[in-house]
């Protein structure tokens, strides 16, 4: 089993994964949807993997701040089934309706983000 290639999601975002030794993960990401704090940038992920786990993580800064993404997964029938979390140190928001959003600091519960993604192997 190898983890080294390149790796699509549901979304389109890709991962690339050049290496593997050492029960390390090293490469880079880039994140397909526009909505993204991420978007148009190319993150180096760093993580581990045990027999079909891996860990993932990669970070960075947004126009709102700094921002990490950690992704927890499976490698199962070809795909890697992950769960993902995103910590965002601030976020775009305005007092009312009609006053131009600034950026502040949020409270760390909304500051989380989660959901699932499955990669599959494109090359």
């Amino acid at each position: 089993m190898t983890w080294l290639g390149k790796w699509r999601n549901q979304y389109g975002s890709l991962l690339e994964i050049t290496d593997e030794s050492d029960h390390k993960i090293a490469g880079k990401f880039r994140t397909a949807l526009a909505d993204s704090g991420f978007f148009g940038q190319e993150l180096s992920v760093v993580g581990v993997h045990y027999g079909g786990c891996i860990g993932l993580t990669a970070g960075g800064n947004t126009a709102t701040g700094a921002m990490v993404v950690t992704y927890t997964g499976l490698l199962r029938e070809g795909r890697i089934e992950t769960l993902w979390f995103v910590a965002a140190d601030a976020a775009l928001s305005a007092p009312a309706e009609g006053i131009p959003a600034t950026i502040n600091k949020v409270n760390w519960w909304r500051a989380m983000t989660t959901n699932a993604d499955t990669f599959e192997r494109v090359s």
